[in-house]
């Protein structure tokens, strides 16, 4: 199934497979249905992976399958992208890389680049709240968009690289969580997707890769190679096919 979205500013086009949809999707949404019905209240569902892997794609379109079949509880997908902090507080501050003091602007999308202790406390209010705002992520103007999003629906998917990663303060939000996925795949296809992806964002192919394999692969390994076991492991294939 073909799937076109707009991610982040970003224009997504995607295909699923009858197979994914019928063996892995579907009996997900089936069991996020059940879980909340029998929690009888807001389910916060994880969806983990490193960067590149088709997350955020991923999501929507599992929103969409929900809302297509009256069976199942709707779902709404937001991400975490929108804790990314400020350009202008990344370009103004600094961290450690390889023992060498750099700024954050340079390896953006690093843990340490976004607001961990904002995520985790808006995380915690999906679950005394009925409505809350949630803030999305602009990859044109580079900063995140407060109160973009209205969460409102009685099941969340959250996708995030970190949601799941095994280090102080970030190991925490899985206990938060009713239900994780996580999504691994080669590196070597990462680096192409992401190359891509900085290419649609206007940059020359030069900078993307030398941005991508600076700062995101490092992310990617991160996420390979620390975060902690999902209840859903799922893996993307070369073509795109998810299997488990």
């Amino acid at each position: 199934m073909n799937y076109s979205v707009n991610i982040n500013g970003i224009d997504v086009d995607a295909n699923y497979s009858e197979k994914s949809i019928n063996e892995i999707f579907y009996p997900l949404l089936k069991r996020l249905t059940t879980l909340q019905k029998e929690k009888n209240r807001r389910l916060l569902v994880f969806l983990a992976a490193p960067p590149g892997a088709g997350k955020s794609t991923l999501a929507s379109f599992l929103q969409k399958l929900s809302e297509e079949d009256d069976e199942l509880t709707d779902i709404q997908a937001i991400g975490m992208d929108g804790f990314h902090r400020r350009q202008e507080y990344l370009t103004s501050h600094t961290t450690l890389r390889d023992g060498k003091e750099i700024l954050m602007v340079d390896i953006k999308g690093a843990p340490v680049t976004f607001d961990l202790e904002l995520l985790n406390e808006r995380i915690k209010k999906l679950l005394n709240t009925e409505t809350i705002g949630w803030p999305s992520y602009d990859r044109h103007i580079h900063n995140p968009v407060e109160n973009a999003i209205t969460v409102s629906r009685d099941i969340v998917l959250i996708e995030g690289n970190y949601l799941l990663l095994n280090e102080d303060g970030w190991s925490e939000l899985k206990e938060i969580s009713d239900y994780t996925i996580f999504i691994g795949a080669d590196e070597e296809l990462l680096r192409n997707r992401l190359i891509d992806r900085k290419i649609k964002s206007g940059n020359t192919r030069d900078k993307a890769e030398h941005f991508v394999d600076y700062s995101d692969m490092s992310n990617v390994r991160l996420c390979l190679n620390k975060s902690m076991e999902a209840d859903l492991m799922l893996q993307v294939t070369e073509n795109g096919e998810y299997t488990l």
